[in-house]
């Protein structure tokens, strides 16, 4: 009964914190999580997970994609994916439209790790964009990298 309390308040909080009316829901597929939706007083923001295996099956596709780096320009610098354009997650609500302005493009997002990629991608999704696809940090990537 204990565990049961205790998993209950646990959501709770999670629910709850801050005091913002959010929540955040994962679509899951037989691979694992495939869509990440984030709901913010109502407003549903989506992006699409993917593993960096399947980034790289549609970087070697005849898919059309734009790929974007949201790391920070020295890190870009020390090597990057071949093609990659930059624009720091700090920067998303104030450059994207300017350097991705089709907003139905598919974009591919990466950064060091994931953390900066997930809040760049729902910022992207919160912009309008309608086909961004997360693939989580170049740490992970097993391909060619570019300096």
């Amino acid at each position: 009964m204990r565990k049961i309390l205790f998993i209950v308040a646990v959501l709770c909080i999670l629910f709850t914190s801050c005091g913002e009316d959010k929540s955040i829901g994962i679509i899951g597929g037989a691979d694992g999580p495939t869509a990440v939706i984030v709901s913010k007083s109502g407003e549903k923001i989506m992006y699409q997970q993917i593993t960096p295996e399947q980034a790289k099956d549609i970087m070697d596709s005849d898919e059309e994609y734009a790929l974007l780096d949201v790391r920070e320009q020295d890190e870009f610098d020390e090597g990057h994916i071949p093609g990659a354009i930059l624009i720091p997650y700090t920067q998303i609500e104030t450059e994207a439209e300017k350097m991705l302005p089709d907003k139905n493009k598919q974009i591919l997002v990466y950064c060091r790790s994931g953390r900066r990629s997930k809040i760049a991608s729902e910022s992207l999704a919160g912009l309008g964009y309608t086909n961004v696809k997360e693939f989580g940090g170049i740490i992970d990537w097993q391909y060619e990298i570019e300096k």
